[in-house]
């Protein structure tokens, strides 16, 4: 009985220790995978959002040795009715309001800064876009309707197999993927935790194998077809997206402050969602997609692909929200307004015909709520209105 209880205590003993060895064999990857699952808690979502370079893999871009592009301040705006209750609402935690280039509006709130360089979540996509017409234009692909496998041939027997670049890019892909991020065991939660432990996302996306529709049936948001689209540029290229980011859009806009690339255990960029900069930066690129992609002096991206994508020609339901190249419009949207939008609140608002682009972050726990975008793009319009 003794040897038995010296056995146990032995065996216990060794498990303890094995427990210990891989806590700090693993303490990274654990780390994040905690990071994940408290990501958006109520009393840490507004510094997690500020500081996504503490809680996962990032990859800096180096913003050039340029100047930073000026940003002139303009005549105070007079904050419309009901502006103070949609703040608090919405739980915006920075807004910069442009009108003809020039700053009527900046202001942030929950503790946060100018300097804070926010997560991006989904706007990140339209800036993913914006590469995919430069690379489109200098001919390393050859046309949006060709098959992504034929650039991304990890993709070849995926759900992808037989989906143009095209159908990714209007999120027409017919792929499988369920958005549900209130579901632990969705396919966006699962995506969050191969993140999280370093895995490929490069291997999720090819290891998708089922879909709902025919490519280009169907609009369904799926937010690894913006991942897809990331696959392919790289695939094409034969570059990273940081290293074509930083060369064709970062460095000729003159940003601020050098943006950050959530990265998965590869080096693979979080496209669709892991760009992180200040809002004013954000608010730059907004002023230069309202300009058609001029901006200090160039044609940073073509102009006829910043027509094409800030157009409606997804798939969508009639009367639903309009959707074209990785760019969303209102169901009423007038000619020229456009915004990319992301998670918890997260917005670049361009309206062409009023000069106005609106760059607002925010931590927004019922961002889900049935009303909640509505709000916000009402609340943009009043702001372009009272200009």
């Amino acid at each position: 009985m003794r040897s038995l209880l010296k056995w146990t205590l032995r065996a216990l003993a060794m498990l303890i220790l094995a427990a210990a060895v891989l806590g700090i064999w693993k303490r990274d990857e654990i780390a994040r995978l905690l990071a994940v699952n408290s990501l958006f808690a109520e009393d840490r979502i507004v510094g997690n959002f500020s500081g996504m370079d503490r809680l996962f893999l990032t990859v800096p871009m180096d913003r050039g040795a340029g100047p930073v592009s000026p940003l002139p301040q303009g005549p105070a705006l007079t904050p419309p009715e009901g502006f103070a209750t949609w703040l608090d609402a919405r739980a915006v935690t920075a807004l910069v309001v442009l009108k003809d280039g020039e700053i009527r509006h900046e202001s942030y709130y929950m503790g946060t800064g100018p300097e804070d360089r926010r997560i991006s979540w989904s706007v990140a996509k339209s800036y993913l876009s914006a590469l995919m017409g430069i690379v489109l234009e200098e001919g390393a692909i050859d046309s949006l309707d060709d098959p992504v496998t034929r650039y991304a041939a990890a993709l070849q027997g995926s759900a992808y197999d037989g989906a143009s670049i095209l159908n990714v890019l209007q999120m027409a892909s017919g792929v499988t993927f369920d958005e549900d991020y209130l579901d632990f065991n969705s396919d966006i939660n699962r995506m969050g935790r191969v993140l999280a432990l370093g895995q490929s996302m490069n291997g999720f996306a090819a290891g998708l194998r089922e879909r709902f529709t025919d490519p280009g049936r169907q609009w369904q948001y799926v937010s690894i077809d913006t991942h897809v689209i990331g696959m392919v540029i790289e695939g094409a290229t034969g570059r990273t997206i940081p290293e074509l980011m930083q060369e064709k859009l970062i460095a000729p806009m003159g940003l601020e402050a050098d943006p950050l690339y959530v990265t998965d255990g590869h080096g693979t960029a979080f496209v669709l969602g892991g760009l992180n900069l200040t809002t004013r930066d954000y608010a730059r690129f907004g002023q230069m997609f309202l300009q058609m992609g001029a901006w200090n002096g160039q044609q940073i991206v073509p102009r006829d692909w910043v027509a094409a994508s800030t157009a409606p020609s997804a798939p969508t339901a009639p009367g639903a929200e309009q959707y074209g190249l990785q760019w969303w419009m209102a169901p009423d949207a007038p000619a020229g307004e456009v915004y990319g939008r992301g998670i918890y609140g997260q917005y670049i608002y361009i309206n062409r015909a009023k000069g106005v682009v609106i760059a607002a972050n925010g931590a927004d726990r019922a961002f889900r709520n049935a009303g909640a975008n509505e709000q916000n793009i009402a609340m943009f319009r009043r702001i372009a209105d009272a200009m």
